[in-house]
């Protein structure tokens, strides 16, 4: 190569790469359908619900059109709406907070912990208090495994338990992740996945799933999803939407479900070279013990003033970052009328100045991400 040559960009998610791998398999998953013309419910969806629930080990698995349907359907099930509060974490994508807004109810937001970049329990405790204190009746708690890592599942129930909470667990980012020996899906009350194609499992378009062991819960988004259909379509109990997973969708998911294991162990391998190539000048993630990460992202903490160098370095070198989260939820304009938890949010603050992502997905090759690795390296020693 010339030495003027620039080197070739990197993807920052590698999807390309993924599908030399199966897709020949994909298209013919997807010919099937077209082939049989069951678009809607066909049998593919009944068969993913099927191995996506045995996979976590949820009694239920109910897919849906995105995970932002899958939180906002649950919500709907359990008839929260205005007066509620429901708990949310300020650090995050803004579908957590949303779907409490769209069924009337009030997000109250509270703060993360620095290391996990997830909930911090005691704030959820004073975000409650919170809530009570403006004359709402806090009814849920939505927790968010962020980046693909859980939360402090054991601590959020307690305070759950105590407070009478019901636990909607925001997995979006973390299916296949696991919390003390148990897989994400299992732990809460119920848990909302994505299927958006971005996700360490996604599909060739929106979707997602909602796992839970409650029957009569189940039983009723069954109904929402299908605009609140009862004995049939024409037999409407309750108001819903239109909310499924198309089986297209479906069959590329019960493809990738197969090599799914196997690629959350390459992003471990992925994970522990960006920790040993970078921890002494940056601030890497932390994974507690008991904890299963499947680094949906993974993101490095650096100071504020060199952030943005950073990623213009990085850049020029062919290589993309991207932020999330640039600013938290309670300082967007949708959302920053909505109450926040006594004392504020400074652990949100900090990390909204100071995170940046780096390439991440199970196909990133050790040359590869060396090249990364160095070229973060010279960037924050330059």
């Amino acid at each position: 190569m010339n030495q003027h040559t620039p080197p070739p960009p990197i993807p920052f998610i590698d999807l390309t790469a993924q599908r030399r791998r199966l897709g020949a398999r994909i298209d013919a998953a997807i010919a099937r359908v077209v082939d049989q013309c069951q678009f809607i419910m066909g049998p593919e969806v009944a068969r993913l619900e099927t191995e996506l629930a045995q996979f976590c080990g949820a009694r239920h698995a109910l897919s849906c059109a995105s995970g932002t349907d899958a939180l906002f359907l649950v919500l709907l099930a359990k008839g929260i709406g205005p007066g509620d509060a429901v708990i949310c974490p300020s650090f995050t994508f803004c579908a957590t907070a949303e779907v409490v807004a769209l069924v009337g109810a009030t997000p109250v937001f509270a703060d993360v912990e620095a290391v996990t970049f997830n909930l911090d329990p005691a704030s959820m405790r004073k975000a409650v208090a919170t809530a009570k204190q403006r004359g709402l009746k806090p009814k849920a708690i939505i927790p968010v495994d962020l980046f693909g890592l859980p939360a402090d599942h054991d601590a959020i129930a307690a305070i759950a338990r105590a407070e009478q909470l019901f636990v909607l667990d925001d997995a979006c980012q973390a299916f296949g992740a696991a919390y003390k020996a148990r897989r994400l899906g299992t732990l809460s009350d119920a848990t909302a996945v994505s299927f958006f194609p971005a996700k360490p499992l996604g599909c060739y378009g929106d979707g997602g799933a909602i796992f839970t062991d409650n029957d009569e819960l189940a039983e009723i988004i069954r109904s929402l999803r299908i605009h609140g259909q009862g004995s049939d379509k024409y037999d409407n109990v309750r108001i819903g939407i239109t909310g499924r997973l198309d089986s297209v969708q479906a069959a590329v998911l019960l493809e990738k479900l197969t090599i799914f294991t196997d690629e959350i162990d390459a992003r471990q391998e992925v994970a522990r070279r960006y920790a040993n190539g970078l921890a002494d000048v940056a601030t890497v993630p932390q994974v507690p013990d008991g904890y299963l990460s499947v680094w949906a992202q993974y993101t490095i903490r650096v100071a504020p003033d060199r952030r943005d160098a950073l990623a213009k370095s990085l850049k020029e070198s062919g290589i993309p970052t991207a932020i999330y989260y640039p600013i938290p939820l309670h300082r967007q304009v949708a959302y920053r009328h909505y109450p926040v938890v006594d004392g504020g949010l400074p652990v949100s603050d900090q990390l909204a100045a100071e995170v940046i992502s780096l390439p991440m997905h199970p196909y990133l090759d050790a040359a590869t991400q060396d090249r990364i690795i160095q070229a973060v390296r010279h960037a924050l020693r330059g």
